[in-house]
């Protein structure tokens, strides 16, 4: 019998971040070991260079990925959406602009709204990748750019063996001391697995409207920033 991954249920996603969201910077930072900070302004020196007007930053979180934008898109109008509203509120701690709760296979935009739409650390966390994927161009104009990034695994065996071991074992460990919450982390690790990566992706992908396909790992795989463009048809 085909069982469900806890990232296609909303409902554990929504509280999983919740319970972690007054902690969830803090944790990001720590654990990437501040890697994160360069991850998010190369995602957006990568956007900045198409010159999108209108920018959509859907699984903001904490908006962090919002606040790269601005800074590197400062003429683009960028709106901030997540379907957590614990996440949000720490947004609007921050001032992060148009910020919206919409629920990533429902989004309240018109066809064609936007130039460019990242999604950063929340495509792998969604119910349905590949629907997700289609609302995602519904709203990117023709051409438009997608810009997904994520936690990947590295393709040297020795690196991806190590990586493994602190994903599953000392990461979950550590994140409980900061959050308070293991399960979080444990889900971390099991999420990251069963996310689709390189051609896995770009197939996903292209079944789902998009051309232009590329990968950029970061930090030798661990993760990676994915961009392609919606098909003209």
């Amino acid at each position: 019998m085909e069982t469900t991954l806890p990232q296609q249920n909303p409902n554990f996603v929504r509280r999983t971040f919740a319970a972690i969201a007054t902690r969830y910077d803090l944790a990001n930072h720590l654990l990437s070991g501040g890697f994160d900070f360069w991850w998010r302004a190369r995602a957006a020196r990568i956007i900045a260079g198409e010159q999108p007007r209108r920018i959509l930053d859907l699984a903001t979180g904490s908006g962090d990925l919002a606040l790269a934008l601005r800074k590197a898109s400062s003429r683009s109008l960028i709106v901030a959406a997540d379907f957590c509203l614990p996440m949000l509120e720490i947004a609007k701690r921050k001032r992060v602009p148009a910020l919206v709760q919409a629920d990533g296979l429902q989004l309240p935009f018109q066809d064609g709204k936007f130039d460019a739409l990242t999604v950063a650390f929340g495509l792998r966390n969604m119910a349905a990748w590949d629907k997700a994927l289609q609302e995602m161009g519904r709203v990117l104009r023709p051409g438009g750019v997608l810009l997904v990034m994520d936690f990947s695994l590295p393709e040297f065996l020795p690196l991806r063996t190590i990586y493994r071991a602190y994903l599953h074992k000392l990461l979950p460990r550590f994140a409980a001391v900061i959050t308070g919450h293991r399960e979080a982390y444990e889900y971390l690790g099991s999420s990251i697995e069963s996310f689709p990566r390189g051609r896995k992706m770009e197939e996903l992908m292209q079944a789902s409207g998009f051309t232009a396909f590329r990968a950029r790992p970061l930090c030798f795989g661990v993760a990676s920033i994915y961009t392609a463009c919606k098909a003209y048809k």
